[in-house]
């Protein structure tokens, strides 16, 4: 008999989830709810999503899937490393032994839906958007859906489960409804950083090169973020203290621009006034980071992606580790011939060291401030490359390489660069908070 699955969540990871489970030769049948609208209803140029980054850990889970990868390869920027621009017009290069892959979130969903579908029908997968999650019972394994038609009208739908996959991001209500379990803890805490979207034409930006993520670095925890989209304009973020922000006063594009001219001399160069209009206007955003002590509950629920472990996107690792989630519980199915009870519970076992050691290690790897500490975070990447290039027997790949460039367990990364984590820590809680 088919084993019902319900998905809440139509993000990268959700999707690929419905990928892993439907190729199994276990008889799974798959329903994925979706708050939003069907990205495929909006073309590119209006879209405006955040970039995101895939790199070693993501290609590897996206390679179990025939045929992504190379779909994958035809949608992004690939980058082969990072380029640090300071206000005297130098850079910094930090090259990439392997090239990461960079693309719009709405390009990837669109991508991961547009494969899903064109290979199962509805026979066994279906898709339904404009779905929010209200209530769970797990007692009863149902969910309830509001199914917006319009403003005046509003429909609910209850669905059974035998599975149920919460893997609706880091404001996770499938997370909320754990809440009520016995002996669930969650730690939900605000970066220190917010950050406000930003966007240049192609027009504009010939000036930087594509195939690098570009970064600036002002003032006082100020700095962005650049990476080429796929039509060859840029976007990305800047980032700043939440609090006491030096931007959320501003009123007008000449403070917009002249916060540019301050901070970022590169950028302002090829601001166009709309962008600072449209910069000035935009909301600042937050952001939350999840750590919980379990990711199932029963034998029946399992949390995903940012709504087991929502991290800061300061190591591009937020998308990687939401699909090496998928990856793992697939392995952990193969491993249990599809007993979904046990698969789960040692998902949350296994699975937890890794995800809070991410946590760990993306809110504590940069320094937002001292020049000294800079100097020291690039003395060690570069040494570490060096070295580990010359005698890869007795050294160990960069942090950077660890993160991107392979797949090695998140733990014993912060196992290996603890003492840095420490520092860095130490130094940014005294910047934020003396």
């Amino acid at each position: 008999m088919a084993k019902k699955v319900v998905i809440v969540g139509a993000g990268p990871s959700g999707i690929l989830l419905a990928h892993y489970l439907l190729r199994r030769d276990q008889d799974y049948q798959v329903e994925i709810y979706e708050q939003r609208n069907d990205p495929r209803s909006i073309t590119l140029s209006k879209s405006r999503t955040f970039p995101l980054v895939i790199n070693q850990r993501g290609i590897t889970a996206l390679s179990n899937i025939k045929g992504l990868l190379e779909i994958l390869k035809s949608a992004s920027i690939e980058s082969t490393g990072s380029l640090n621009h300071e206000k005297n017009g130098k850079t910094q290069l930090i090259p990439r032994n392997q090239p990461i892959y960079i693309l719009d979130r709405t390009q990837l969903v669109i991508m991961l839906l547009e494969t899903l579908t064109a290979k199962y029908n509805s026979d066994r997968l279906n898709i339904y958007f404009e779905n929010q999650c209200n209530v769970v019972d797990f007692e009863a394994k149902t969910v309830i859906f509001s199914n917006v038609v319009n403003a005046d009208d509003t429909t609910n739908v209850t669905v059974n489960y035998d599975l149920l996959i919460g893997a609706d991001g880091a404001r996770s209500q499938v997370r909320e409804q754990f809440i009520s379990t016995d002996e669930f803890e969650v730690e939900q805490k605000y970066v220190p950083l917010a950050y406000k979207s930003i966007f240049l034409p192609a027009d504009s930006v010939t000036s930087l090169k594509p195939g690098y993520i570009h970064n600036w670095r002002g003032s006082d925890g100020i700095a962005a973020i650049l990476v080429h989209r796929i039509d060859g304009s840029l976007s990305g973020t800047v980032n700043f203290p939440r609090e006491n922000n030096p931007i959320e006063n501003f009123s007008t594009t000449e403070e917009v621009s002249q916060f540019f001219s301050d901070q970022f001399p590169e950028i302002a160069q090829i601001l166009p006034e709309s962008e600072a209009e449209a910069f000035l206007n935009r909301p600042i955003s937050s952001i939350i980071t999840i750590r919980c002590n379990r990711y199932h509950h029963r034998d029946s629920v399992l949390l995903i992606g940012d709504a087991a472990h929502a991290t800061s996107p300061s190591l591009g690792q937020g998308c990687n580790a939401s699909f090496e989630d998928v990856a793992f519980f697939d392995k952990l199915l193969d491993e249990y011939s599809d007993d979904i009870a046990k698969a789960i519970a040692q998902f949350s076992l296994r699975r937890k060291p890794d995800a809070h050691a991410l946590v760990e290690l993306s809110d504590n790897a940069y320094p937002l401030s001292g020049k000294l500490l800079f100097l020291e975070f690039f003395i060690r990447l570069r040494s570490a490359q060096i070295l580990h290039q010359l005698f890869p027997k007795y050294f160990s790949p960069s942090f950077l390489q660890l993160l991107s460039e392979t797949t090695v367990p998140y733990s014993e990364i912060l196992n290996i660069y603890k003492n840095w984590i420490a520092k860095v820590k130490r130094a940014n809680e005294k910047f934020l908070y003396n």
